[in-house]
């Protein structure tokens, strides 16, 4: 089932494993599936001399084909409910490398101890679909958890596989997490946000004479690790500073961005590699990265300037850069909370397939909403576009495009009410016609939210003032009206949101800082 090549390429990476591991294969052993997982899990574990397998022949809870990891004669308590292909191939090979100590995805001490300290047992499994790009990284981080906390077990589970599970949970997104059988999560996650969720619903109990407040101290503290925090650091650090950036996740909102194709001198490239080319030039310097962090608290007048994070960390430097980005925006109308991962949804990429042959609406008219429109058209039986505007904001060329597709209607003027749903799934939106005033329900079974980003301030928006759009208000130059406090990208009211804009804004600032350092306006 692996062909040669990746067998090469897997005894490579495998190569220095000193640990044993046993790849027990469960599931009815007369089933094709079995046969296929069988023949997988074989030519995965030639790859080393580490490895060993081990068939039984008894079901499993998913009555699904499942590869349970165990390490030195004990489970891990991360399995694979189906055969961990296409995205989450590499979630087994960093199960395997992770459950061994290596891997350069595995947490800081930090978020260690945060892991360590959650209260079980619990079981974990995320229904998954093999070509979502987002799924893998819910997987490696609640895999993560349960090689940490052994009080805790995750299950990876292919919907593919268990379409009558899949139907009995009303699964129409993934990654859709669930805990002791309740709903934990639903869509894209970091490990920080997993492990707040998890301390939020099980509790945390840290272990007695653990020092888990900590205060850190640097020249410049970045705060956001999309393009605008990476270019800061980088043009910070090569300035001889000690820089170090606290946020969520390195990449930002890029890593949801699928096809970029307009940063120049790079013809293509997705949002996942350009993250990933991200981190790489910060790991190339000295800068301290602490990921997986949300902001709780920060004091910015005064000296120095601190930030605290939910990890228990408190960061202090002379100078802040404030790079945050931005997130998606809500409609904010009734049932579209409730029916988030039930009908509502946010990625077509990931969440597309489960509305094939289906009606679905996407609300916004920009560039993302037309790109989702295009993408729904090819696999939906009818797409509805909904614009507040009077005309389409989109590029021209993406407009053009959506004009190719006889099942696609396009609706200006119209606000979206109410997400309207039977209490299991969606089952229409009410949308009101602004120029006659009159509402109408349209019956469907997906509503796509595509209506742009809000600026992610709220941490400091008690300090700094901003805008009705909650954007930071620049006094040029990548400077605020705090001295020593600088910000750059979509946290500020910088007219163009544009990953080229947001990286030249971060240099700005990153030399602003410098300049005022050497000038003496802040302290040093």
């Amino acid at each position: 089932m692996l062909d040669k090549d990746i067998i090469t390429q897997l005894k490579g990476i495998f190569a220095n494993l000193e640990t044993a591991f046993t790849f027990v294969v469960s599931g009815v052993s007369s089933r094709e599936e079995t046969r296929q997982m069988v023949e997988f899990v074989n030519d995965f574990a030639s790859s080393s001399a580490a490895f060993s397998v081990k068939e039984e022949d008894t079901p499993t809870e998913e009555n699904a084909p499942t590869l349970a990891i165990w390490r030195d004669g004990n489970p891990t308590g991360v399995s694979f409910c189906g055969i961990p292909n296409g995205h989450e191939f590499t979630s087994l090979i960093l199960a395997v490398l992770n459950a061994a100590g290596q891997g350069k995805n595995l947490p800081d001490e930090a978020l260690r101890r945060r892991i360590a300290s959650l209260q079980g047992p619990v079981d974990m499994f995320t229904f998954v679909s093999l070509t979502c790009t987002n799924c893998p990284e819910v997987v490696q981080s609640l895999n993560i958890i349960a090689l940490i906390n052994p009080s805790f077990r995750h299950v990876t589970i292919d919907g593919a596989v268990v379409p009558e599970m899949v139907k009995s949970y009303n699964v129409q997104s993934v990654p859709t997490v669930y805990a002791n059988g309740e709903l934990l999560s639903v869509g894209r996650a970091e490990l920080g946000d997993l492990v707040a969720l998890l301390e939020k619903k099980f509790g945390s109990t840290p272990n007695p004479g653990e020092v888990s407040d900590v205060t850190l101290g640097f020249d410049v503290i970045v705060a956001g690790g999309g393009p605008a925090g990476a270019a800061a650091a980088i043009y910070l650090s090569r300035k001889g500073l000690r820089t170090a950036i606290v946020a969520g996740r390195i990449g930002g909102q890029v890593k949801d961005t699928m096809d970029i194709e307009n940063l120049i001198s790079v013809p293509h490239t997705t949002g996942p590699e350009l993250a990933s080319d991200l981190r790489r030039h910060l790991e190339s310097y000295d800068i301290a990265i602490y990921d997986n962090r949300r902001i709780v608290d920060v004091a910015l007048d005064g000296f120095p300037k601190r930030i605290t994070t939910d990890s228990g960390e408190t960061f202090e430097a002379p100078q802040i850069v404030i790079a945050t980005g931005a997130s998606w925006r809500r409609l904010n109308i009734p049932g579209e909370n409730e029916y988030i991962g039930r009908g509502v949804a946010f990625c077509t990429h990931c969440d597309g397939p489960f509305f094939a042959g289906k009606r679905v609406a996407v609300i916004g008219g920009g560039n993302s909403g037309i790109e989702a429109a295009i993408d729904l058209a090819a696999i939906c039986e009818h797409v509805d576009v909904f614009e507040f505007l009077d005309e389409l904001k989109a590029d021209m060329v993406l407009q053009k495009r959506l004009t190719e597709f006889d099942n696609v209607a396009v609706h200006l003027s119209s606000a979206a009410e109410e997400v309207i749903g039977n209490g299991t799934k969606v089952t229409g939106i009410k949308v009101k016609d602004r120029k006659s005033g009159e509402s109408a329900l349209y019956d469907l079974d997906g509503v796509f939210v595509q209506i742009g980003l809000t600026a992610n301030s709220s941490p400091f928006s008690n300090q700094l003032p901003v805008n009705k759009a909650g954007e930071i208000i620049m006094k040029g130059a990548g400077r605020t009206g705090i001295p020593g406090v600088y910000a750059a990208g979509d946290v500020t009211d910088i007219p163009y949101k544009q990953i080229v804009i947001a990286m030249g804004d971060g240099a700005t600032a990153a030399l602003s800082a410098v300049d005022d350092r050497m000038r003496g306006v802040t302290p040093s």
